[in-house]
């Protein structure tokens, strides 16, 4: 990410001169991305919706490949309070959140559609006081995936409706949504931009190649607004998120060279 800001700085910095005056172009450096855009994405929408299309500098894929569309996502907090009771002396009397929270994790896994590419993954729990007290609170964190939005619209129905049943007599479940992002697919617009990418390419030497992708950016939240939007103008990297993340140092230069381009096409 430090080197798609890179990208953008050089890339505008070496812009042409006549395109400089000709163009009103807008930076948007988001320093909230990682954790859903919460604060930002109504700022980013409203420099989106007075923009012709939107040019997102995350890395490239590993094959160097742009990003034509990324899932969806969506994170919950699932909160379940049970009733303490000593696991020794009167474990009959407690109601476990922790047990709870196990029930929810099947249920919840079998509303995933691996087809549909629909992914549901309780990727951080907690809960408990000691060993030898039945615990009256646990906590999930959910991570949702999608391609089509309706996907999201069945998946938040039914996950608001299971916790409003419950996992075990005794514990109650809340569920509170603290992030989302709409899928963002390639619209007819968004494929005339494609086409601009790919000349630019052409011009630069640069081979053009896309790939639909399964983390979320602030490309997702463009792109559900109707504005032609594409991603992965940074340089290519991957690893991402890992002790393993890597950059190719190689390829700065000539995505540089390729979002200028790009850019003075408008």
């Amino acid at each position: 990410m430090k080197s798609g800001l890179l990208n953008i700085l050089w890339a505008m910095r070496g812009l042409d001169e006549a395109d400089a005056r000709r163009l009103t172009i807008a930076v948007a450096m988001n320093p909230d991305e990682e954790t859903g855009s919460v604060y930002s994405h109504e700022w980013i929408g409203g420099l989106a919706k007075r923009s012709r299309c939107v040019l997102v500098c995350e890395a490239a894929r590993a094959d160097g490949s742009l990003v034509k569309a990324r899932k969806g996502m969506a994170g919950y907090q699932l909160t379940f309070n049970g009733v303490a009771a000593h696991a020794g002396n009167d474990p009959e009397k407690g109601r476990s959140a922790i047990t709870a929270l196990a029930h929810s994790v099947i249920v919840i896994s079998a509303l995933a559609d691996w087809q549909r590419g629909t992914t549901l993954n309780v990727g951080v729990v907690d809960g408990g006081s000691a060993g030898n007290v039945v615990a009256d609170k646990a906590t999930a964190e959910l991570d949702v995936r999608f391609w089509e939005n309706d996907e999201f619209d069945r998946i938040d129905s039914q996950l608001q409706a299971l916790c409003a049943k419950g996992f075990l007599e005794g514990v109650t479940t809340s569920i509170v949504r603290f992030t989302h992002k709409p899928a963002m697919a390639a619209s007819e617009a968004t494929q005339l931009l494609m086409q601009k990418v790919e000349a630019a390419g052409k011009e630069e030497g640069i081979a053009i190649t896309w790939q639909a992708v399964g983390g979320g950016s602030d490309a997702n939240h463009t792109a559900a607004l109707g504005i032609p939007t594409l991603d992965g103008l940074g340089p290519i990297g991957a690893g991402f998120h890992s002790p393993a993340e890597w950059l190719e140092t190689t390829s700065i230069e000539p995505r540089i060279r390729l979002l200028r381009r790009i850019v003075s096409l408008f």
